[in-house]
């Protein structure tokens, strides 16, 4: 796999391609990263773009995880102090699950973001941003709650975290688009040149495959699960024999939501996959790649009992480090 390749692998967008693949053809020591409020347990929307961050050190890229302990505050995840406690936590669990600790750089965002400089450009993008303009950038991180004036502020400190953690790339889930769409506009604003960003892909919910999988609702896996919790969790998924499933009653769109933690997981990480099955159903399966995983489920060669019981091994595999770490910091 080339370079830009792999720096592209999973991408749901790239913005823009021209951008990126300048960064591929010099990639050393170029900086990315992405920003977490800190939340103390990894989950598998954390561990999607963790595998992207693994892809870009793989690359030669130096990799910053922002805990964002002042935006987490404005969004009211509680004080300082509790904070830093699960920025703590959230760390060891990174490292554990495979990002590279010698080219990993952790940056709390007080560490920077209350200085002087950093509040002053904060204040001009203020001066020059709508209300409307930072709501919207705001909106699919806001979700449902009312809006603060501290959500209005979140989105311009993205922005200026871009320039002042001295950045080559941005990364983040698709639900950042939007910020970063803020950030190409309103950087030069401030003399400061925009950067490329990647939008990793949001996993649809596991139980129906509509949506995205989400914490808050109980239906994700994190490095919180035990063996026998995440086989459990995987075994209910919803997964029909195709990559495509048809809508609904309601119409509403849906995806196959172990196809895609197959795709965006594990294949990312194992050089191969074995899905093990007695002789009398045909024996062991192995697969090298994502595309003829899926187009064995599709043509009944595997069944999706087999893919599930094989999709929860593996996650466990990934995720079985980060657990004994939480056990570790627990005790």
């Amino acid at each position: 796999m080339d370079t830009y390749d792999l720096i592209t692998r999973n991408a749901e967008e790239v913005v823009t391609d021209e951008e990126v693949r300048e960064l591929a053809a010099d990639p050393e020591g170029k900086r990315t990263y992405v920003g977490y409020e800190p939340s103390g347990v990894l989950h598998l929307g954390h561990l999607l773009t963790a595998n992207k961050l693994i892809d870009l050190q793989e690359a030669g890229m130096e990799v910053v995880v922002l805990l964002a302990d002042v935006h987490a505050y404005l969004n009211g995840k509680g004080t300082f102090e509790e904070i830093r406690e699960t920025a703590e936590q959230m760390k060891a669990q990174f490292i554990a699950y495979g990002l590279d600790e010698e080219s990993t750089e952790f940056v709390y965002g007080s560490e920077f973001q209350l200085d002087e400089e950093y509040t002053l450009d904060l204040h001009e993008l203020e001066l020059s941003t709508t209300m409307n303009r930072a709501q919207r950038a705001m909106a699919e991180i806001q979700g449902d709650e009312t809006a603060k004036v501290s959500h209005l502020v979140y989105p311009l400190m993205q922005t200026l975290d871009i320039e002042y953690l001295d950045l080559d790339l941005a990364v983040g889930g698709l639900d950042q688009r939007k910020v970063h769409m803020l950030a190409r506009e309103k950087l030069p604003e401030v003399d400061y040149e925009v950067r490329p960003a990647l939008h990793t892909p949001i996993v649809a919910d596991l139980t129906s495959g509509e949506g995205k999988m989400s914490s808050s609702e109980g239906i994700t896996i994190s490095m919180e699960d035990s063996t026998e919790d995440l086989a459990e969790k995987v075994n209910s998924a919803y997964c029909p024999p195709t990559r495509d499933p048809e809508p609904d009653e309601d119409g509403n769109e849906r995806e196959n939501p172990v196809l895609e933690l197959f795709e965006y997981h594990v294949f990312p990480r194992f050089e191969e996959i074995v899905v093990e099955r007695p002789e009398k159903y045909g024996g062991d399966l192995t697969y090298e790649t994502y595309e003829s995983l899926a187009a064995d489920l599709e043509s009944g060669e595997l069944h999706p009992a087999d893919a599930k019981g094989t999709l929860a091994s593996y996650l466990d595999e990934l995720i079985a480090p980060g657990r004994e770490k939480l056990h570790e910091l627990r005790e």
